[in-house]
């Protein structure tokens, strides 16, 4: 594994030599616009490795996307590289059918420590509720993003993180979104503590995801990747393009429905893929939105 090598996956060409605030939001922002959230590999038949070289391999040499676990975990790796003060999180997303918080960990995140202020850094959890930049661990303060606006919520050790959403324009030539239930402004995304884990502790979690038939991963087959300007995200045979603050407070949105032969395409024009295994796209409807629907 080397550095240099996973700079040219995210196409990063910038200092690196202070581990400060502004680098690190750098690097951040080149691998989320270079590297998709994805969970092709479970529709590929393929089994996700957990281990870093497996990942480092898959990412950077094949360059493919992940999901958190593995996103997390090679940044991770990158940021001890360079000399960040970083350890990995655990978290609980929150689960809009059953209105609360999955009561085991299901998710990953980064805390790096910078002259003594902590930041989340968050890699991992696509479509429109992956932040572009660190956040501030400080509750109760709206940190205003090009996504819209993030906070976290303190009580009793634990954290709370939620993003407020903006209206969407639905183009004319879009096919029509699929119906969920009004949900307001306010998103709940994920809970954690500051309680650091190790990588060993998601095996589990790595492993029941790629099995369970409940798990909306296997109900989805998912690529979400972030723009200069928005994001891409691709469904099943659903494609979703949006363009964040198309006017105040509105997010322009675009979806169109593939066919197999244009998923393919699809994923190598927009989002650098090519596997090589069969893709089967899947995309169970009547769900109800969840971490990574994208409107």
């Amino acid at each position: 594994m080397n550095i240099q090598e996973y700079f040219a996956r995210i196409s990063y060409n910038e200092s690196y030599k202070d581990a400060d605030l502004q680098t690190l939001t750098a690097i951040f922002q080149h691998h989320i616009q270079a590297i998709p959230f994805e969970n092709l590999s479970m529709h590929c038949g393929e089994t996700i490795e957990l281990d870093l070289q497996s990942t480092y391999n898959k990412i950077v040499r094949k360059k493919r996307g992940g999901w958190c676990l593995e996103n997390n975990h090679l940044l991770f790796w990158a940021l001890q590289e360079l000399g960040y003060d970083v350890c990995i999180l655990g978290g609980n997303s929150y689960d809009p059918a059953k209105k609360a918080y999955t009561a085991e960990i299901n998710h990953i995140l980064l805390k790096v420590v910078i002259k003594g202020n902590s930041y989340i850094v968050d890699a991992g959890f696509g479509g429109a509720y992956q932040a572009w930049q660190p956040l501030m661990l400080i509750s109760g303060k709206d940190q205003p993003q090009i996504p819209g606006i993030f906070r976290f919520m303190e009580d009793n050790g634990t954290w709370y993180f939620e993003k407020v959403k903006r209206k969407h324009c639905i183009s004319e030539q879009s096919a029509p979104p699929p119906d969920t239930p009004e949900m307001g402004n306010i998103r709940k995304i994920y809970t954690f503590t500051l309680e650091p884990r190790h990588i060993k502790d998601f095996e589990e979690l790595n492993g029941y995801l790629q099995v369970s038939p409940d798990n909306i991963l296997q109900k989805k087959s998912i690529c979400t990747l972030q723009t200069t300007g928005g994001l891409y995200a691709l469904v099943g045979w659903t494609l979703t393009e949006m363009k964040y603050s198309y006017t105040e407070d509105m997010d322009q949105v675009q979806i169109t429905t593939l066919t197999d032969e244009e998923v393919e395409k699809t994923l190598k024009d927009k989002f650098n893929i090519v596997l090589e295994k069969k893709l089967v796209p899947v995309n169970v409807r009547g769900l109800p939105p969840n971490l990574v629907d994208t409107i």
